[in-house]
């Protein structure tokens, strides 16, 4: 009978069935069995009813090892740690290897070193010390949690038997402590190989950048496979192979990457995204295209890789195109990663729309917003001007980070509400939310765009004198802006010549700006002649301390700077300026002419600068026509 209730044991699919094949197995009195209440157990936690388990277990009178081991393997399995070493320190029988395996297997970490050499002792006591099985799990625990290698060794010398396994922990342990050299000569004198053992050894010199040595040793696992001749272990072998290609792509080295590429026996999807990445980086969006539209079979890994590719290469447009294709395709959903990348395109388009669509699509499948998916919302909803749903995503965040805030304060001061985002920043502080030195960036930011003199000073002294952090350059930068708008430039002079590293161009044309609006020409000459010492080729200066000097009449300045930068052939770069329209990215550069719709622009721009000079907001001003309307010199 007991076979029998097995049987259907095995064919089980549900919670509600196991409820019903226990009842038989009540009523057949086979409860007690140490063959039938492993099963019970294990199926119970497999359909996630630990609870269900806990009572079979409690209810044996007589459980053997096999029952123990299936708790604390269930136990372990739903990572309630202390449950299984509950288990294990009442049992009524002896363990055996298996018990110590999983018990071993769930120390991973420094903090479970005590718990794992405390187990150490009883492999000994109960005569364990000699099982290659066992030792090798004991192994690999010294190998992950122990501070140095000289555990790990000390159990491997002891070994009076060692396997593959052994030679692989050791090597192992080896790499993991950052031992490349010691790792490859143990591997050298092993001898016996698997495809691990090459995988562990290519996969930690390419980790480390160490491209030269994992070539050789790559180049050798290739003779290997060939002298075995066995097409399974090349197969075996995919993980050397991709980490290969992920090592020389790190490094930027592409071509090498491809080379690898195109030699693989057999091209799979992860060796395939791993070029799709490295194109990525190196910016060769047209390589990397291709090869994602040459492949038959993509996961979402994949899909990810693709779109984050284009926002890496700032091809936002692009990034939401492979996001579409991916939906309409259906055989891979988004996940947090995917929606992340999308996030950023968003933003950097300012597709508000098309960022509260991600919004919805998250809301309808009930994905939980985590920090980073709720922060990158924050971050484009107030970068798209629509501070309530970033609030909204804000105060529905339960966990809230320091990116989370700075987010916040940030999008506030970006949109105007200067006042409200010193308020969240103050209130966080005062949550004792320890914050870093790009927090005080927004808060400063915040103070700059407000006028809010007194507030960024009190700001700037917190940042130093309360949290004892160093200012940066674009803390001192927030600061000189501030007090130069307010008119305050003999302060904020003063302050550029205490800052605590060398004050670069873009502090002192902070400050130049300033000079014209409040008539400081003795300081206009000394700030001139510190930018141009520091920038003397910086067409963007140059042309600023052009335009300042014209402003206040200073024509032979004017005529010696522009003379300077004709004769080094000096060019100002032309302005450009983006607007997304539907799903197309549409860019203008000064004086364009080649927009497919540039009359109607121009049109539109004219009849709207003729309403506002009517209503008397623009000025009279003359324009250069170039057979077009007055605005074509000024898209």
């Amino acid at each position: 009978m007991e076979q029998k209730l097995l049987q259907i044991l095995q064919k089980c699919r549900n919670m509600s069935e196991l409820k019903q094949i226990h009842l038989q197995i009540l009523i057949h009195g086979c409860q007690q069995s140490n063959f039938i209440i492993p099963k019970l157990i294990s199926f119970s936690t497999k359909f996630n009813s630990l609870g269900y388990s806990v009572p079979v277990f409690k209810n044996s009178h007589f459980p053997n090892v096999f029952v123990y081991n299936t708790m604390i393997e269930c136990f372990l399995q739903k990572n309630y740690k202390k449950d299984a070493f509950f288990v294990y320190n009442s049992m009524r029988v002896s363990p055996n290897n298996f018990t110590f395996t999983f018990l071993f297997k769930s120390c991973q970490s420094c903090d479970d070193f005590d718990t794992g050499r405390e187990l150490h002792t009883h492999v000994v006591k109960f005569g364990f010390g000699a099982n290659v099985f066992v030792q090798n799990t004991v192994l690999d625990f010294y190998s992950k949690c122990s501070e140095n290698v000289g555990s790990a060794f000390k159990v491997f010398e002891e070994m009076d038997e060692r396997d593959v396994v052994s030679w692989n922990s050791m090597v192992c342990a080896y790499i993991n402590h950052g031992e490349m050299r010691l790792s490859i000569e143990l591997f050298k004198s092993m001898e016996e190989r698997n495809a691990v053992s090459w995988n562990l050894v290519i996969s930690g010199l390419a980790k480390r950048g160490e491209m030269e040595s994992a070539r050789l040793l790559f180049d050798e696992m290739i003779t290997w496979n060939a002298v075995m001749k066995n097409a399974r272990l090349g197969l075996d072998n995919e993980v050397a192979w991709n980490a290969m290609i992920s090592g020389y792509t790190r490094n930027g080295d592409v071509e090498n990457a491809r080379l690898i590429f195109n030699q693989m026996p057999v091209k799979s999807v992860v060796s395939t995204t791993a070029m799709i990445s490295g194109y990525a980086k190196v910016g060769d969006v047209v390589e990397m295209n291709n090869l994602f539209n040459s492949m038959p079979v993509k996961n979402v890994i994949t899909w990810n890789a693709m779109i984050a590719g284009f926002v890496q290469n700032h091809k936002f447009d692009q990034a939401l195109e492979v996001f579409h294709r991916m939906l309409m395709c259906g055989e891979c959903k988004p996940d947090e990663t995917t929606l992340l990348s999308v996030l950023s395109a968003c933003t950097h388009l300012g597709a508000h729309e098309q960022g509260k669509w991600i919004q919805s699509y998250i809301q309808k499948r009930d994905i939980e917003i985590s920090t980073p998916l709720g922060n990158a919302l924050i971050d484009m909803f107030a970068k798209c001007g629509d501070l309530e749903s970033a609030m909204s995503i804000f105060n529905q965040m339960s966990k809230k980070c320091i990116i989370t805030c700075t987010s916040m304060v940030a999008g506030l001061a970006f949109n105007g509400q200067c006042k409200e985002a010193l308020a969240l920043f103050d209130e966080m502080c005062m949550e004792r939310i320890q914050p870093d030195d790009v927090i005080f960036i927004a808060a400063l930011s915040a103070c700059t765009h407000g006028g809010l003199v007194e507030e960024g000073k009190r700001v700037f002294s917190q940042m130093v004198k309360q949290f004892n952090i160093v200012p940066r350059i674009e803390h001192y930068g927030c600061m000189i802006d501030l007090l130069s708008r307010a008119g305050k430039l003999e302060e904020a002079f003063t302050l550029i010549t205490s800052m605590s590293m060398k004050p670069n161009a873009v502090i002192w044309a902070t400050l130049l700006g300033s000079c014209k609006l409040y008539g400081q020409r003795e300081m206009l000459e000394v700030l001139t002649k510190k930018i141009l010492k520091l920038e003397p080729s910086n067409p963007a200066y140059l042309m600023l301390i052009s335009n300042l000097n014209a402003s206040i009449g200073q024509w032979e300045d004017v005529l010696s700077v522009r003379a300077a930068m004709k004769k080094e052939g000096i060019e100002k770069v032309p302005g450009s300026s983006s607007i997304q329209v539907e799903n197309k990215v549409h860019e203008f550069l000064v004086r364009d002419t080649k927009h497919e719709n540039r009359m109607e622009i121009f049109e539109t721009l004219d009849s709207l600068y003729d309403q506002l000079k009517t209503i008397g907001i623009m000025e009279k001003r003359d324009y250069v026509h170039l057979g077009m309307p007055k605005f074509a010199g000024f898209i």
